[in-house]
């Protein structure tokens, strides 16, 4: 089995990228490894950036192949925030509630509710990067918060073609559809790539 290490202390979103990685991959945390490793500030100002950084980072300290992502809402009412702010958009304690209403506050009375997610991957072994991926899902926001599963703005995030949010939808459907599956997608080919014998 191949060993992967996600760059990430974030338990809901590592047990989201364990599943769709899938059987194949060891898929392990920072936490993981047993050492202390700080995680990487994201101060970059794009998803891009923040993936790379991460990815490039976190390998060379760990040793090890290393996959990183950066992702977030991006609602166009709003200038395309929270984006690269979308954790800690209501504060740096990286509140999930407070941060869905504050979106919620800042879109009464918009007409304009469409919104899309954003997911950019990078991939880095102890030499340096391997390559980046971006995913997105385009959707629009509900007036209010519905459903009780997922994490972060799934509660309010309704993607193109259903009539419920992720909350709603639940794992099974969104790891079918969302952007961080997407960028996943692409970040396998990547990793095919690179593990494949010459």
């Amino acid at each position: 089995m191949k060993r992967i290490l996600l760059a990430t202390r974030n338990p809901k979103k590592l047990v989201e990228l364990k599943e769709i990685l899938g059987p194949d991959w060891m898929a392990l945390s920072l936490n993981d490894l047993g050492r202390d490793l700080p995680e990487v500030e994201e101060d970059v100002g794009t998803f891009v950036g923040n993936a790379v950084k991460k990815a490039v980072w976190t390998a060379k300290v760990a040793g090890m192949l290393t996959l990183a992502d950066d992702s977030g809402l991006e609602v166009e009412a709003l200038g395309f925030r929270p984006g690269v702010y979308s954790a800690r958009f209501a504060g740096p304690e990286k509140d999930d509630l407070a941060n869905n209403r504050l979106v919620l506050s800042l879109m009464r009375g918009k007409a304009n509710r469409r919104a899309r997610f954003v997911c950019c991957i990078a991939v880095a072994d102890p030499q340096g990067l391997i390559g980046v991926v971006r995913g997105e899902v385009r959707g629009r926001l509900s007036e209010r918060m519905l459903g009780r599963e997922g994490f972060g703005y799934d509660p309010i995030f309704i993607p193109d073609g259903y009539d419920k949010t992720f909350a709603q939808l639940g794992a099974g459907v969104k790891h079918r559809i969302s952007h961080r599956k997407i960028a996943l997608e692409k970040a396998r080919d990547l990793l095919k790539i690179y593990t494949s014998p010459l």
